[in-house]
């Protein structure tokens, strides 16, 4: 995991592998692991299945909620990674496509 700092961010943390983007110079060690998380799928996928799956559920979950903000938190892969944020010991025990259960 590669970070960078990218003050004019428009969100704390975003995961492009083999990167992480963060807004602040010190981001919380829960951002860092959620951004991790992101690393784990995207690696297992494949980089072009992770970002078409991820952007085909966001419009699926906001023609569902009406609400880009509610269709974001509502993707597989990010209910995984906030779920799992704060356990720092997540990723050792972390099941293959584990993101799969959070559908």
């Amino acid at each position: 995991m590669i970070v960078i700092r990218v003050s004019f961010l428009w969100v704390d943390g975003m995961a492009l592998f083999p990167f992480v983007l963060v807004r602040q110079a010190n981001p919380p060690r829960w951002l860092l692991n959620h951004e991790r998380i992101h690393l784990k799928q995207q690696l297992e996928m494949g980089l072009v299945l992770f970002y078409a799956w991820y952007l085909f559920e966001f419009l699926v979950r906001w023609l569902q909620h009406g609400n880009r903000s509610r269709a974001y938190r509502s993707i597989s892969f990010e209910r995984e990674a906030y779920k799992n944020d704060e356990n720092l010991n997540y990723l050792q025990n972390r099941k293959f496509w584990a993101f799969l259960a959070y559908l």
